[in-house]
């Protein structure tokens, strides 16, 4: 076929649409590229944690600090970490077209993170009496990991709360709508396994 109708065939719809790449998307993979860009942060500032830990001695927290309470750590991991159930329930509801879903799945998550970061401003209000970030390096290891992981968990819930405004607003469930909900639960999901780490090393391991 020559000529134009060769020049329709080659362009046509038809035929761009069998051009175009299978797999996972673009915003896809840079999600994932970004979260184990952040990943790799979080395992060097904890690694550096453990580093410094058997650095410094046998005493540890040092000085007069005492070892961490767990009884608000551990409420804190009760309401984040489930609160991955309602972002999955939410890009389910995002991929069926369940607007309703949709929003209540991001509603609870929101909730829970809201919760989570209320939980850890009482808990550093309560430290702060006793520790700050320049008292020791245990204090800057400690309010450097936990607050980085806190700024993540409000970029989080930023993303959710926009998402949701969408969803209020009766904005259409198209496929860039689909992706960014499953985009963001990506990003959640790291938020939430990176604080079952953090968990393990600033407020249980001191103990062990």
């Amino acid at each position: 076929m020559t000529g134009r109708g060769g020049i329709m065939a080659a362009t046509g719809a038809e035929a761009l649409s069998t051009e175009l790449p299978a797999g996972r998307s673009t915003g896809w993979w840079g999600m994932v590229m970004f979260v184990a860009t952040e990943a790799t942060l979080f395992a060097c500032l904890l690694g550096s944690y453990f580093y410094l830990r058997f650095q410094y001695g046998p005493q540890w927290p040092p000085g007069a600090i005492g070892a961490p309470e767990l009884l608000k750590p551990l409420i804190m991991t009760a309401v984040l970490l489930p609160s991955s159930l309602p972002m999955v329930w939410a890009e389910r509801g995002s991929r069926h077209g369940r607007r309703w879903q949709l929003r209540c799945g991001l509603g609870a998550t929101m909730v829970l993170g809201l919760t989570f970061l209320t939980l850890q401003a009482i808990e550093y209000a309560e430290k702060l009496r006793h520790f700050t970030l320049t008292t020791d390096v245990y204090g800057s290891l400690f309010y450097l990991i936990t607050g980085f992981h806190g700024l993540h968990v409000l970029v989080g819930l930023t993303m959710i709360g926009w998402l949701l405004a969408a969803a209020l607003s009766g904005a259409t469930i198209d496929a860039h709508r689909r992706e960014r909900v499953r985009n963001t639960a990506i990003y959640w999901h790291f938020v939430d396994a990176v604080w079952a780490a953090i968990l393990f090393t600033i407020y249980l391991s001191p103990r062990l």
